[in-house]
């Protein structure tokens, strides 16, 4: 095990793509003789370690760059539950030494072309350029700001390369009117209600249309999932397009999981040209939670940060992520999830804050039960000065008998249901009764707190359900 990252295994490093020259390859093996021991260094060529506390994010089991993901836990990783969550451990040294505030910074998806490669080249180019002796005098500066600078100098240009720039900046969308229907009621103060329709396994639209039906005229929007569970279903781009056909407004979830850099780009064009306006981004289940054979599980191109980022410029500076103009630029309603049971309140209310910095301007949380730990969160928010900056919509769920609370609470990362309540379902006479009750007192203790904007309802395959927690919570 590394010296410095707490992971359970050594990975293996990772090899060139490219023929490289003698003394790249004699420089990249004195660097992974040094890095290898000390921090698991998988040879990405990208290196971070400035910025997430000295222990490397490729250790993570999704190769997730910019954070933890929503099912992040102290006890252990839920892709690799004998593994630790690396990010857990990123964020608790990274508080512990006062350098959280660094943990904001987007960084960039690797450059498959440095993969392999070595990163102190790159260093020892920007010691160079800045001046060898004077960044050497700077360090050994007794002013601690002149000592920063020197170091941030050099190491920002290394691990922020021109084709990305990414900072810890809130960037406010560069457009003043709504381009949705969403963003339309969430801007003029409406308590907005939105929910999911399940996108079908089959071609068969017949149930799924008839569900769209019985929502309709109900709620603001509908979400579709993309690939649930890493299980394949009706695309959600497609369903989006039933249901502006049916007469809603959609919103298109894009899951990480199962993108490139370059798809999710000529998607979101797609969906524009098609009329979706709204667009959520989520890392995506991993694919240790679906069917054999699995796809492969430790390596997302790009995260759910990385998405929003791509495409809040997209949107506002009219580039593709390579630089290139676009001429007629898509704009879109961007949303992200957030996570409030998972992890720390406080770790969490940094990761939220990053993806709104990135460009997220609703967030769409994970389901609540827990009105403790859901306070906890949206404290942690307003210490960060969150609340205010995106619509939050607060994920609820009826439970339609014991197995499903029980799925719940055992299987889907993030989702934490108290002892009360499961003990409260199991011993209800009607449980379908129940699982409604607990909805609906749910969402009447949500609307009492501030800086809440709306209700999503995920009715976990129940969506016939949905008119009457709707009509009986007074959404309608």
């Amino acid at each position: 095990m590394p010296i410095f990252t707490p992971g359970r295994r050594w990975q293996p490093p990772y090899s060139p793509f490219k023929k490289v020259s003698i003394s790249q390859k004699m420089l990249a093996g004195l660097e992974k003789i040094v890095k290898g021991p000390m921090f698991g260094c998988r040879m990405c060529g990208n290196c971070l370690l400035q910025e997430t506390a000295f222990i490397c994010p490729m250790e993570c089991s999704k190769g997730i760059r910019n954070g933890p993901c929503g099912g992040s836990t102290a006890e252990h990783c839920y892709v690799d539950p004998d593994r630790p969550c690396i990010w857990y451990h990123i964020y608790e040294r990274a508080f512990r030494m006062g350098r959280e505030e660094k943990l904001l910074e987007v960084l960039p998806p690797l450059d498959w072309n440095k993969t392999g490669t070595e990163t102190w080249g790159d260093v020892i180019r920007e010691i160079f350029r800045y001046g060898t002796f004077k960044w050497i005098s700077e360090l050994l500066s007794r002013d601690p700001v002149h000592r920063a600078v020197a170091w941030d100098d050099v190491f920002h240009a290394v691990r922020q390369p021109s084709w990305w720039q990414g900072d810890a900046e809130f960037h406010a969308p560069a457009y003043t009117e709504p381009l949705s229907e969403l963003e339309k009621q969430l801007k003029s103060g409406k308590f907005v209600v939105t929910c999911e329709v399940t996108p079908p396994m089959t071609v068969a639209t017949g149930k799924f249309l008839r569900n769209l039906d019985l929502i309709k005229g109900q709620v603001a929007a509908v979400n579709f999932t993309d690939n649930p569970s890493a299980t394949p279903r009706m695309s959600s781009q497609a369903c989006s397009k039933l249901a502006l056909e049916a007469g809603l407004e959609p919103v298109m979830q894009i899951a990480a999981r199962d993108q490139t850099r370059n798809s999710l780009q000529s998607l979101v064009l797609g969906a524009y040209a098609l009329g979706i306006r709204n667009v959520l981004c989520v890392s995506g289940d991993s694919a240790s939670l679906g069917p054999d054979p699995r796809s492969r599980m430790d390596i997302v191109d790009i995260d759910a940060i990385q998405m929003l980022w791509i495409l809040r410029r997209m949107r506002d500076e009219g580039q593709y992520l390579g630089g290139k103009a676009i001429k007629f630029p898509p704009q879109t309603f961007l949303g992200a999830a957030a996570s409030p049971n998972s992890s720390e309140p406080r770790f969490q209310a940094l990761r939220e804050e990053k993806k709104i910095n990135a460009g997220a301007q609703f967030l769409q949380t994970n389901l609540v039960f827990d009105m403790d730990r859901f306070d906890a969160w949206l404290e942690a928010l307003d210490k960060r000065n969150v609340l205010g900056k995106a619509y939050l919509l607060v994920g609820i769920a009826p439970m339609k008998n014991m197995a499903v609370a029980q799925h719940l609470s055992r299987e889907v990362p993030g989702v934490l249901l108290p002892e009360a309540l499961l003990k409260r379902m199991e011993n209800s006479k009607d449980q379908e009764e129940e699982g409604v009750q607990i909805a609906l007192e749910t969402i009447a203790q949500i609307k009492l707190r501030q800086g809440v904007n709306g209700i999503h309802l995920m009715p976990l395959n129940w969506e016939e359900i949905l008119p009457r927690i709707i009509q009986e919570a007074n959404l309608a």
